[in-house]
């Protein structure tokens, strides 16, 4: 049976150009995706823009443009962010494109069939910034205005013919569901929130809107257009050419191994997505995971705050190794992370060019001076190589599993103790003054260059430009990095070239003003 692996994004709402929170989902999918992918899996990863809904059409009008070219502009900036960010992605979908809303039809139809809509009539509070209804209980006031508990939005008082969907009559089904598949929400708190808002009862959702025309419209109706949710969630089959199940991209990589989604969207995700392909007679997807968000000045980013941090300009003064680095490693994945200067400029001294880049340089100048540029030849590795070159072998498994439960904070934390191990070990053993010992002197500098080999292969899913770059050292390219082959430790062909590299990071200068 071929290993298929199908992650995606949240595709995101181009009302505004990207910041440093829609990096970090995208950051940590391509983690996933190169790890599977070098690991052995076919991998399908999408990303893109959510591109309809009245905060488009607002925005537009703002500019005196159409909605289109509104679209067209800010959904560059954030296909031009996926190379920037030197995503993996093999998608970027955008909802304004035909076969998305050929998609998004077909299943309003099968809907429809399948008695899961009618017709009625809305009234209630409506947020045009989260594109979300929200109930009474979940409205307060601040400072004259109604606004959401949650998402600290404004809210507006909607009346307006509508089409439901039959929501109320899937809260059963979706509470079975969960309790069936443990795993199908996660983390922990996620799940709980989820479980616990469905349990407080769901009402028919609204699922078109007729106050405005930016959208895909209800067929057989010229006066509604669908409701955003419906319409953006659909870009997670519509990419797979559904209502096409034939197709050898629904075949292969339907239902998704993994949803990844920030935490303020995790009801539509696990909540509603659910329901419509429950009621349309869909697989659900395997896992959702809402993650925590990056926080400026312990607040979430937002326009409207004025707090948002550009990823662009980090990347430009760091460059974007350092920055995926950071926020895998700084962030507990799942939780809030706040993004520090500080804190980014430890990282890439400490974690990056002391720990990694210096390690790279000791052992291969070494390797260059005293083994005749090669890889050594005439070694008896000792019980201590290889107890720190077997560890890999040892854990391989249960590292494959800590990934598979999305546990990113396990497998840094492995890798940052391996440098040190690693770093240790070369000093401990002192190679330097070994020079009467050759055999003893090739052992070690085997050894760690095998150790450099193994991190650098489990370093390229974060920081992908520099575990190439290392990689360089034993002439190693892309297509050479396979996950499997860290539980090696004769992976090195003895005799083969070391060749010298650049400086993997360069230390930032503080400044002690």
């Amino acid at each position: 049976m071929d290993k298929n692996f199908y992650i995606t994004t949240p595709i995101y709402y181009p009302s505004a150009k990207p910041h440093m929170g829609h990096a970090y989902s995208s950051i940590i999918a391509d983690f996933f995706a190169r790890l599977k992918k070098i690991d052995g899996y076919k991998v399908h990863f999408l990303t893109g823009t959510d591109e309809h809904g009245l905060k488009i059409q607002r925005s537009a009008e703002k500019q005196k443009i159409e909605p289109l070219e509104f679209c067209n502009q800010i959904s560059l900036t954030f296909r031009n962010l996926s190379k920037i960010l030197n995503l993996s992605n093999t998608d970027f979908i955008r909802t304004t494109e035909n076969r998305h809303k050929v998609s998004v039809q077909y299943l309003w139809n099968e809907l429809i069939k399948n008695d899961e809509i009618y017709l009625s009539k809305y009234s209630g509070w409506y947020s045009v910034s989260d594109e979300a209804y929200y109930n009474d209980d979940e409205i307060v006031d601040h400072d004259g205005k109604k606004i959401s508990k949650l998402s600290k939005s404004i809210v507006e008082w909607i009346e307006e013919e509508s089409y439901f969907f039959r929501l109320s009559k899937w809260q059963k089904p979706l509470l079975d569901y969960y309790l069936s598949h443990p795993n199908f929400i996660s983390p922990l708190s996620r799940k709980k929130e989820v479980i616990s808002f469905v349990e407080s009862g769901l009402k028919d959702l609204s699922i078109s809107r007729k106050s405005f025309s930016w959208g895909i419209p209800v067929p057989n109706s010229k006066d509604h257009i669908i409701y955003v949710w419906l319409d953006a969630l659909t870009n997670y089959i519509s990419a797979l050419n559904y209502p096409d199940v034939n197709d050898s991209l629904f075949k292969n990589f339907w239902p998704a191994s993994l949803h990844l989604i920030g935490k303020d969207i995790i009801r539509f995700h696990a909540v509603y997505w659910p329901a419509f392909l429950m009621a349309a007679k869909i697989n659900l997807p395997l896992k959702i995971y809402g993650h925590g968000w990056i926080l400026s000045d312990n607040e979430k980013m937002s326009k409207s705050k004025g707090n948002i941090l550009d990823p662009i300009e980090i990347i430009k003064e760091y460059g974007v190794d350092p920055l995926r680095y950071y926020l895998i490693k700084e962030v507990s994945f799942g939780n809030d992370g706040n993004i520090s200067q500080e804190r980014l400029e430890n990282c890439i001294n400490s974690d990056l060019a002391n720990n990694f880049g210096n390690l790279c340089q000791r052992v291969t100048t070494f390797a260059i001076s005293n083994c005749n540029s090669r890889v050594p030849e005439n070694i008896s590795l000792s019980t201590e190589d290889l107890t720190i070159l077997n560890k890999f072998k040892n854990d391989l498994n249960n590292i494959r599993s800590k990934i598979d439960e999305q546990d990113i904070n396990y497998y840094i934390n492995y890798i940052v103790n391996a440098l040190f191990q690693a770093n240790k070990y070369f000093n401990d053993q002192e190679p330097w003054k070994k020079k009467n010992d050759l055999i003893r002197l090739n052992s070690i500098v085997y050894t760690t260059l095998e150790i450099v080999r193994k991190i650098s292969f489990m370093l390229y899913p974060i920081i992908p430009n520099s575990a190439l770059k290392a990689l360089k050292i034993f002439n190693l390219n892309e297509k050479d990095i396979i996950f499997s082959t860290i539980e090696n430790y004769n992976y090195l062909k003895k005799g083969s070239n070391i060749n010298k590299i650049d400086i993997l990071f360069k230390r930032v200068e503080k400044n002690n003003d």
